[in-house]
């Protein structure tokens, strides 16, 4: 019986597979924040360096993984796949499951899949600063990491709530020579203007956006990164599925369903695309399932239309699914799903019916981890515990209908820094929150976006 499914250091790819060149609609161009024209690769040059800019608007399907950035891989890569027999058991399904571990890496998520990539190609260009955002601390750490790697300073605006209750990650990143700041600060514009209205913030990606894109597009010298959402991170990132399909086909089997947390796009993107690939070259009939929180659903509660990707309106404007750039999620413990919007490529998928979403609760999202934790020994991060939920719930079904479906989920990251989380959930101090339709009605109705 085999437990674990490995890869050699050559099998790691060479190539990102880009989805939109096999995608039947293709997304919708961004607009200028100010003209609502589209706006070409140029418009990007102050944020980005040249070769990511290329990367975000590629129509070409495969794209070459710098040797460099496949050298740093090896630290980590490939990552196991193991498959889950201690929580078949427990469920008592019919249902094969398999995760991809993504928590093996240094900063102990998916995230430097693409923080080593983006500074690798700033450091080519010879950028000196990079400044970001971090919900939770998994993309701070990571480009934290990957920017000490490369030589270059690294600035983190890290979402107040997820400062205060995830010391740790902000000690991470420190660790590896980061400042870290908690968003919103009084160092912006951006930030002056929100605690303004309101000195007790709990802050959001989206400010937190908001003040690392001011601080780069003010200094000639600094370049920004992002951690999800956009095209070119979400490509990074499929080098998960690329492996796992690779190890799937090792262990002589295909999944029927594939799972992923849902933020902004890139965990579920990683896992996914490749497989998708299938059901748009191959007709294969794989389902694709995003599960994000019901406090901030906007997969499966939001409207798609242009918004901005920040709370102040500094971005160009995308078409994607939306709660309204003005929202601020609840303080969930699943810092990094707490994003307002969903990235473009993965919201023309679910506008198009190729992709599903599921909204799940806080505590049955807690519950669920705790449960894989006690069948397969590794304590989830809050983020992962939704694609868990969503994976017992269709293992379930599995069970109700008498069917034996295989199941492929992506654990994207280890929850050792989230301890603090998980007391608050067995003290019963974890509450439920789920956003009313007069709530989401609200939010919408303040923008003046362009509908699609």
């Amino acid at each position: 019986m085999t437990r674990k499914i490995l890869l050699e250091e050559h099998e790691i790819p060479e190539q990102w597979y880009n989805i939109v060149a096999d995608m039947p609609n293709k997304p919708l161009p961004p607009l200028h924040p100010a003209t609502k024209q589209p706006i070409g690769p140029d418009a990007l040059a102050p944020l980005f360096p040249m070769e990511l800019i290329k990367q975000e608007v590629s129509t070409d399907k495969w794209i070459p993984i710098p040797e460099e950035v496949r050298e740093v891989y090896k630290i980590w890569r490939p990552t196991p796949l193991y498959r889950a027999y201690g929580l078949e058991k427990a469920l008592d399904t019919p249902a094969k499951i398999y995760y991809k571990y993504e928590g093996v890496s240094p900063s102990g998520s998916h995230k430097p899949n693409t923080a080593v990539a983006q500074a690798y190609y700033n450091m080519k260009e010879g950028v000196k600063r990079i400044t970001t955002e971090t919900g939770a601390g998994q993309w701070g750490s990571a480009l934290s990491f990957a920017c000490q790697l490369f030589g270059i300073e690294c600035e983190v605006y890290m979402v107040k709530i997820s400062y205060h209750q995830k010391p740790y990650r902000k000690i991470m990143m420190n660790t590896w020579g980061a400042k870290v700041f908690a968003s919103p600060t009084d160092l912006t514009q951006a930030g002056r203007q929100i605690l303004g209205k309101d000195p007790n913030s709990p802050g959001s990606l989206g400010i937190a956006i908001s003040e690392a894109v001011e601080r780069a597009a003010s200094d000639d010298a600094t370049k920004y990164a992002l951690g999800s959402v956009l095209n070119h991170v979400l490509t990074h990132q499929t080098v998960i599925g690329l492996e796992a399909l690779t190890q799937m086909e090792k262990a002589g089997d295909l999944p029927d369903i594939v799972v992923a947390p849902f933020g902004g796009g890139s965990n579920f993107a990683g896992i996914s695309f490749p497989f998708l690939r299938l059901n748009l070259e191959e007709g294969k009939k794989i389902r694709c399932i995003a599960s994000e929180p019901a406090s901030c659903p906007k997969l499966t509660r939001g409207e798609f239309r242009y918004d901005f990707g920040d709370t102040v309106g500094m971005t160009p404007l995308l078409p994607m699914f939306t709660l309204g750039h003005n929202f601020v999620p609840a303080p969930i413990h699943a810092g990094g799903l707490r994003y307002h919007g969903a990235g473009v490529i993965v919201s023309q998928l679910l506008k198009d019916q190729l992709i599903e979403a599921r909204a799940h609760h806080q505590l049955e999202c807690f519950e669920a981890g705790v449960q894989f934790a006690k069948a397969e020994g590794i304590i989830p991060a809050p983020e992962a515990n939704h694609g868990i939920a969503t994976v017992i719930a269709e293992a379930k079904r599995c069970k109700e209908e008498g069917t034996s479906k295989t199941i492929l989920f992506n654990l994207c990251g280890h929850g050792n820094f989230d301890m603090s989380a998980y007391e608050n959930y067995f003290e019963g101090k974890l509450q439920e929150h789920e956003l009313t339709k007069e709530e989401i009605t609200a939010s919408l109705a303040e923008l003046d976006t362009p509908t699609i």
